[in-house]
């Protein structure tokens, strides 16, 4: 079996794993803890990091890790890393909403080589690796074809944009001009996006354990993915995914000075 292959099914694993201790968890939370920046965090949260970290540093002993409840550990000058987001959608999550998911990402020096979204709750995964597609439900997956607007499904995890009046205003522009718009957010509505039931995902803040392991799912699946600056990127900070077809027509509205 070649490297890619191993990695891939590492991947599937370590995300399934993840995704099965945050759901033990799911629905019979008795409390909830706030980070300094306000957001939440639960024993859920670090049980299923907890469990990630162990498998990875079992079976991949010399790799580095990142992970958004533990921070940095392994071999520091490694070159493959592991970036870890236990429950990605917290809110969802503590909400008693299904729609979060568990992210594992891959990364050898600046470039992210696999991804895994695990949505426990609503039995959703997607896995890809470069070169070797994007995968779901046991067959490879691809965004849709859609090339109107007037026809696409666009989401996005918050559409309030409470730090940017422009980015309010850009994604009410593209909002009025779909079909459908609904904040199926945080990496359900990239999930959504790769296998083609949603045209467009996009998030104004975004860390490296959320976004990295989007860029190969949607190039994988043959869409694109770009920060709000129009960069390719999994490390940007904010995130435009779309269709292939409808690249242009969207980041024409969204992308900051023009792309």
């Amino acid at each position: 079996m070649n490297e890619g292959k191993l990695l891939f099914e590492a991947l599937a694993e370590v995300a399934k794993v993840t995704g099965r201790a945050a759901l033990g968890h799911f629905g019979k939370l008795d409390s909830v803890d706030h980070k300094g920046d306000g957001s939440p965090v639960t024993v859920a949260d670090r049980e299923a990091e907890r469990v990630a970290r162990e498998w990875i540093a079992k079976r991949f002993p010399d790799d580095a890790v990142l992970g958004e409840e533990f921070g940095h550990s392994g071999n520091p000058a490694a070159r493959r890393r592991w970036l870890i987001d236990p429950i990605d959608g917290t809110k969802s999550f503590v909400a008693g909403v299904p729609l979060w998911g568990s992210l594992i990402a891959v990364t050898e020096g600046d470039e992210v080589v696999g991804g895994a979204i695990n949505c426990a709750a609503v039995e959703e995964t997607v896995v890809a690796v470069t070169g070797l597609g994007a995968w779901w439900k046991g067959s490879r997956c691809a965004v849709s074809t859609t090339d109107s607007l007037a026809h696409a499904t666009v989401l996005t995890t918050d559409d309030r944009f409470p730090e940017s009046d422009r980015r309010r205003e850009a994604w009410q522009t593209l909002a009025g001009q779909a079909r459908v718009v609904r904040t199926w957010g945080d990496c359900f509505g990239y999930l959504l996006v790769a296998t083609g039931r949603a045209e467009v995902m996009v998030d104004d803040k975004m860390h490296a354990w959320d976004s990295a392991c989007l860029l190969p799912i949607i190039e994988e699946a043959g869409g694109v993915l770009t920060d709000w600056r129009g960069r390719r990127t999994g490390f940007g900070g904010d995130t435009i995914a779309t269709n292939k077809v409808l690249d242009l027509t969207v980041r024409s509205l969204l992308v900051e000075g023009g792309r």
